[in-house]
């Protein structure tokens, strides 16, 4: 075994998965896919690539929170109440992970607030 065994046989399950997937929607008949959602599609992507272009600058405690609460606008179902904590709760998650525990380093208040 050596350093790429473990992404082959990864990968090889992954083709794996994706054949019965193919083969089963061929056989088994189900409900129509409905009409693709570009809000949501464009808020997800889109709130990714503004945390990582600004995450640097602001910091991870302002870029984390806008990047859920832009995400979670995507949702029909959107309230600002839980998302509010989600954000909130998602922050200090990660600050405590990433920053603290894993030493990944990544600004907590970024160049524009003097961090």
């Amino acid at each position: 075994m050596g350093p790429a065994y473990f992404p082959s046989v990864l990968g090889g399950l992954l083709v794996l998965i994706g054949t019965i997937s193919i083969i089963r929607s061929l056989v088994v008949s189900g409900t129509p896919i409905g009409a693709l959602g570009y809000k949501g599609l464009s808020l997800v992507i889109g709130s990714t690539l503004l945390f990582g272009a600004i995450v640097r600058e602001v910091g991870l405690i302002i870029a984390l929170p806008l990047l859920v609460i832009i995400a979670a606008y995507a949702s029909t179902r959107f309230r600002w109440g839980p998302t509010i904590v989600m954000a909130c709760g998602l922050t200090l998650f990660c600050t405590l992970v990433f920053i603290k525990a894993l030493g990944i380093p990544l600004p907590v208040l970024g160049s524009w607030f003097g961090g």
